[in-house]
């Protein structure tokens, strides 16, 4: 895999994560929660755009129009969203799926990462899965804050 790809991939990532984070936070009826959510979905984006502005693809014509293209059906993130959904979602859900997708996210960088010998391929992994830690983190402290810990 090149930088390029890995820039992409980590690019779309980081929009599946948004678009699954802009979901749960209209279904949040805890203010907290649903901050929590749009933060999240805000900082999703702001690192799809930091990947956006170091890739030099040109199948992307404008970051606005990746970001607000219709979410990733295929994607880890929105397939466990919709599966959940069959059930009764509500905010423990919804923050228990952001736990686990985090953390397989994080674990799924890591291993890719230790894989690739381009530093610079390399980095672009290790810094997403250091801010998709940091998330997990956040969700962590959310759901103990609205239902203790588990």
């Amino acid at each position: 895999m090149d930088l390029q790809q890995a820039i992409k991939e980590a690019m779309q990532t980081e929009k599946d994560a948004m678009d699954y984070y802009k979901y749960g936070a209209e279904k949040m009826a805890d203010d907290k929660a649903r901050q929590t959510f749009e933060l999240l979905a805000n900082e999703e984006k702001q690192h799809a755009h930091m990947f956006y502005n170091i890739y030099k693809g040109t199948d992307i014509s404008s970051f606005e129009e990746f970001i607000s293209a219709p979410p990733n059906t295929e994607s880890s993130w929105w397939k466990a969203l919709k599966q959940s959904m069959l059930a009764d979602f509500d905010e423990r859900k919804a923050i228990e799926l952001a736990i686990e997708q985090e953390d397989a996210l994080e674990k799924d960088l890591l291993a890719t990462a230790a894989q690739i010998d381009d530093p610079e391929v390399k980095a672009v992994y290790l810094a997403n899965a250091k801010s998709t830690h940091n998330h997990y983190e956040l969700c962590m402290e959310e759901r103990n804050a609205l239902f203790g810990a588990n």
